[in-house]
């Protein structure tokens, strides 16, 4: 996410701290950098002035140029301007007073606003809500059964009258089963076009009118750059627009969508799409994101999704197991899916300060084949041996190998590396300080 973005923004930082003191003239000569950095990424050109214009005046205080660190000033005042032009605050829905909360999901055909329908479902009903899908595209062939499979993957229904009835009866017919069924949220899942038209837009203010307490989200591809800002902007025209989803975020090396969309449409980015996995759908916070372009990682994502993953008893009795060395590999195989549970390997590593745009850590690679090999290997031992791995002489080892379609030598790997793992996490539980050394987890 914003790789290209991240490194040249560090490259300028890198380049300011290598002048030492800073003058007004290097500072400028800095931001000259930043300023090319930001529109090579396809932010707005007014946004960008505007920014640069922010960072330099304030950087250009008495106060910074004389500080012990300049350098590390001017980078606080860049995360400072990020957050004020992400936004500055978290934008959440706001349900109903009386259920249903209805929210209507807008955008072009193609930006994953069906997909984005299902994985904002998922989110809601692990917050405790009960979501009804409303399916009212009525044009696009098959965009019933896609609304109802992607409704079937996260468990949440899908009210549907077919493709005879108008959008906005269907809408309303919803909103009635989710008030007799005591459903509290209705996702109504819109008709897009390849392209802005007055029959979309006349269809959406429509269905606006019907449902005047309504939130309306508009679903756009971040990786259109500028075309889905203005997009986003055509939209904010003609509707009420509560929030934006920025949709493929995950594969956005630029970033120029989610730093323009808030400063040109005046509507917030409310989520964002980080993986195709249904669960893919994050809550956008502008200062956690800002600290991802910066390189400076994201903790408390990181932190949040493992408490999603594990809970303090089950943490608690981990950390018993550790201090005791009866950690073993049934243990190590449940808390690597755990882990692969959080999401993709190299989104976890971008959260870790420092981390971001890493495929690995020093010799540590955590690629996802390399994850199914190792779950691949433990499956394939018996429990017995998945308690005491040193029961593994060499002719069991030989039958893991073939069971797990790999190699007598990838299976030693994966038995070094547990073992190296274990010694790791005994001395950080102890408090002990560790050094990773050679340990590789997987091989290229």
């Amino acid at each position: 996410m914003f790789e290209a973005l991240t490194e040249k923004l560090q490259t300028a930082f890198r380049h300011l701290s290598s002048r030492g003191k800073l003058g007004p003239r290097e500072v400028r000569d800095g931001l000259k950098e930043v300023r090319v950095a930001l529109l090579e990424a396809d932010v707005a050109y007014d946004v960008v002035k505007d920014f640069v214009n922010h960072v330099q005046n304030e950087a250009l205080g008495e106060e910074i140029l004389k500080g012990l660190n300049p350098t590390q000033q001017i980078v606080k005042i860049v995360d400072e301007e990020l957050v004020r032009l992400l936004g500055s605050e978290t934008a959440r829905l706001k349900l109903a007073a009386q259920p249903p909360t209805v929210i209507l999901l807008a955008g072009l055909q193609g930006s994953g606003k069906t997909t984005s329908a299902g994985k904002l479902a998922a989110r809601l009903a692990q917050e405790g809500h009960t979501p009804l899908l409303a399916a009212t595209d009525v044009y696009r062939p098959a965009a019933i059964e896609q609304l109802q499979q992607v409704g079937g993957q996260v468990g949440v229904p899908v009210f549907s009258l077919g493709n005879q009835q108008k959008p906005v009866d269907i809408a309303r017919a919803a909103v009635a089963q989710a008030k007799s069924t005591g459903r509290d949220v209705v996702i109504i899942d819109t008709a897009g076009r390849l392209h802005l038209d007055e029959e979309m837009m006349a269809e959406i203010e429509g269905l606006e009118q019907a449902f005047p307490e309504a939130q309306t989200l508009l679903v756009i591809d971040s990786m259109t750059g500028q075309d889905a800002v203005n997009v986003a902007r055509e939209f904010g025209r003609r509707l009420h627009l509560e929030g934006l989803v920025l949709t493929k975020l995950d594969s956005d090396a630029r970033g120029g969508a989610a730093l323009s969309a808030r400063a040109i449409t005046g509507v917030p980015i409310m989520y964002v799409g980080i993986s195709e996995r249904m669960d893919g759908l994050d809550v956008f916070h502008p200062d956690r994101m800002a600290q991802r372009i910066l390189g400076m990682g994201d903790v408390l994502t990181l932190v949040e999704k493992a408490q999603q993953t594990i809970n303090a008893e089950e943490a608690a009795t981990l950390q018993e197991k550790l201090l005791k060395q009866r950690f073993n590999l049934e243990d190590f195989r449940e808390q690597l899916q755990r882990v692969r549970g959080m999401g993709p390997m190299d989104q976890l590593l971008s959260m870790i300060p420092g981390m971001g745009g890493m495929a690995g850590m020093g010799d540590v690679t955590l690629e996802e084949k390399e994850l199914d090999r190792v779950e691949a290997v433990i499956n394939s031992m018996t429990p017995e041996e998945r308690h005491n791995p040193d029961l593994l002489n060499a002719s069991r080892k030989r039958r893991v190998a073939r069971g797990a379609g790999l190699e007598v030598q990838d299976v030693n790997i994966v038995l070094k590396e547990f073992r190296q793992l274990s010694q790791l996490m005994g001395a950080v539980g102890k408090g002990k300080s560790v050094n990773l050394g050679g340990m590789r987890l997987g091989r290229r």
